[in-house]
C-alpha cells in the first residue's frame, strides 16, 4: 500500500521539496532503493551517497538540501534519523495494524483475572488467577500469564512469551516472542557435594516503554524483585539474573548476559556479546564495548572496553602466554626498583 509525500509530512513535520502528490511504495535502504522508495541520509559525511542512491525520496538535514533537491524530491527535517524511526512506526501503523480486540474461542482465562478494553487475546493464551490487563493489550498465541500477573495500557506480547506469578509489565512495552520473565533466579546452597535449590521469592517489575527482543530471560528476584527502567531496549537472547537492576533508557545489544544483582545505571549501553558479573555497579551514562567482560565496578561514565584483540593462534597463544608472566616481571621490577632505590641511599649516605 502506498503513502502519498503529502500524508506524510501532515503526519510528522518537516520541510518538503517536491510534489504534495508523489506515491511512496516503500520505505528503503540508500542502497536498494528504486525510484518509488523513499530513504534517509542522517549526516553529511554520507552525502557521496545522495548521488549514488536510486531513491526516489530522500530525508536529509538542513546542510543537504541543496544537494538532495539537485537530484529530486526531498524532505528537509534537523535530524533525519528521529524522523526516520518515527516515519517507520507511522508506516506500520497504516501498512500492519495490531489484531483487533477479541478473545479467540481457544483462550483460557481464569475468572478471577480482570480484562480492560480493547484487548485482544490470541488463539491458545493461558491467563491465571488474579491477572490484571489493562486497555488496549495484545497477547499473542500461546502467551502464558501466571498468576497475579499485570500488564500495562497498550503493551503487546508476541507469541509463546511466559509471565511468570507476581511479575509486572508497565504501559506500551513490546515483548518479542519466547521471551521468559520471571524464571527462578540461579540460586542453590552447595551441601554435601551437591546443592540445595533457593527459592526465589522475589518477582520482575517491568517499566514503560520497554521493549524486550526474542528469547530473552529476566530472572525473578530471590527475595526483592528484578526492576527494569522505563524506557529500556533489550536485544535478543539477552540473559538478566536474579535481582538486576536496570535503569531508565539503558539498552543492551544481542547475548548480553547480566549476573545476579548487578546494578546499571540510566543511559548505559551494553555492547553484544557482552558480559556484566554479578554485584557490580555500572553508573549513570557507562558505555560498555561489544564482547568486553565487566569484572568491576564502573563508577564514572564513558566508555569502557574489556577484551583480547583477535589475531592469528599462532601469536594470539604467544601473546597469551606472555600476560601470565605479567605479574612475575611485575615483582621483578619491583624488585629491582627497590634494590636501585637502596644503592642510591647507600651512595648519599657517604662522605
Amino acid at each position: 500500500m502506498a503513502a502519498l509525500l503529502n500524508d506524510i509530512v501532515q503526519a510528522l513535520g518537516g520541510e518538503l521539496h517536491g510534489a504534495l502528490d508523489r506515491q511512496i511504495q516503500r520505505l528503503a535502504p540508500l542502497d536498494t532503493a528504486g525510484a518509488s522508495d523513499l530513504s534517509f541520509v542522517s549526516h553529511p559525511r554520507y552525502a557521496k551517497q545522495i548521488d549514488t542512491t536510486q531513491a526516489g525520496v530522500l530525508i536529509v538535514p538542513p546542510a543537504l538540501q541543496a544537494q538532495a533537491s539537485l537530484r529530486g524530491d526531498c524532505i528537509v527535517t534537523a535530524d533525519p534519523y528521529l524522523y526516520f524511526a518515527r516515519l517507520t512506526q507511522w508506516w506500520k501503523q497504516r501498512h500492519a495494524p495490531a489484531p483487533a480486540p477479541g478473545i479467540h474461542p481457544s483462550a483460557c482465562i481464569d475468572p478471577s483475572a480482570s480484562l480492560g478494553a480493547g484487548v485482544s487475546v490470541g488463539p491458545f493464551v493461558v491467563i491465571g488467577p488474579g491477572v490484571r490487563i489493562a486497555d488496549g493489550v495484545t497477547l499473542g498465541a500461546h502467551t502464558v500469564l501466571d498468576a497475579g500477573v499485570s500488564v500495562g495500557e497498550g503493551s503487546r506480547l508476541h507469541a509463546q512469551v511466559t509471565v511468570r506469578e507476581g511479575c509486572s509489565l508497565g504501559s506500551r512495552c513490546i515483548v518479542h516472542p519466547g521471551v521468559v520473565i520471571g524464571a527462578d533466579g540461579f540460586g542453590f546452597a552447595p551441601h554435601q557435594g551437591g546443592w540445595v535449590k533457593i527459592e526465589q521469592l522475589g518477582a520482575v517489575r517491568i517499566g514503560d516503554d520497554v521493549e524486550i527482543g526474542a528469547n530473552c530471560c529476566i530472572d525473578r528476584g530471590a527475595l526483592d524483585d528484578t526492576v527494569i527502567g522505563n524506557g529500556v531496549k533489550l536485544d535478543n537472547l539477552i540473559q538478566i539474573g536474579h535481582n538486576v537492576k536496570i535503569g531508565d533508557h539503558t539498552a543492551m545489544a544481542g547475548c548480553v548476559g547480566v549476573a545476579g544483582s548487578a546494578t546499571i545505571g540510566s543511559g548505559c549501553t551494553v555492547g553484544g556479546g557482552a558480559i556484566v558479573l554479578g554485584h557490580l555497579t555500572l553508573a549513570d551514562g557507562v558505555h560498555i564495548s561489544a564482547a568486553s567482560v565487566v569484572t568491576r565496578s564502573i563508577l564514572q561514565p564513558g566508555q569502557y572496553t574489556g577484551m583480547f584483540p583477535i589475531d592469528d593462534n599462532a601469536a594470539w597463544e604467544k601473546n597469551a602466554a606472555s600476560l601470565k608472566q605479567l605479574n612475575r616481571l611485575r615483582e621483578r621490577l619491583k624488585a629491582a626498583e627497590q634494590a636501585i632505590a637502596q644503592a642510591l641511599h647507600k651512595n648519599t649516605d657517604r662522605p
